[in-house]
């Protein structure tokens, strides 16, 4: 590569909106794009969830933990702001799920059951019989 061709790392993802600022800033060039379209905006909201709490998954401090932890919260609110969700929905939210799914006070670890007809977000381990 000569010196008149410059490298590029594509991301394709919605970021935050210092950050084309901050590249700037140190002199390097980047191309943004604004999503003004609502559903296309959500839809990379819900993707920045994942690349958050996997983030959030992976901490191994103290410190990490509230860095990641208010990343989440960040998109979380951008998300219920562009449902229009107000702070009082999200609190009935809150409690009608505690409400009906109880909280982690117990810290209950599930091996094994044989309600066939529960419903995980995640996929069971093992084959049913």
């Amino acid at each position: 590569m000569n010196n008149n061709q410059t490298k590029k790392v594509f991301y394709n993802k919605l970021v935050r909106d210092a950050i084309q600022e901050k590249i700037e800033g140190k002199n390097e060039q980047c191309e943004v794009r604004e999503l003004v379209d609502d559903q296309e905006f959500q839809q990379e909201l819900l993707k920045k969830v994942t690349e958050e709490a996997t983030a959030l998954s992976r901490v191994r401090s103290r410190k990490e933990f509230l860095d990641e932890y208010a990343d989440l919260m960040v998109v979380l609110d951008a998300l219920t702001a562009l449902m229009e969700f107000s702070e009082a929905d999200v609190q009935v939210a809150l409690n009608e799920n505690v409400a009906k799914k109880g909280l982690y006070k117990k810290r209950h670890f599930l091996h094994w059951s044989e309600d066939v007809n529960y419903v995980s977000n995640e996929t069971p381990q093992g084959v049913k019989e």
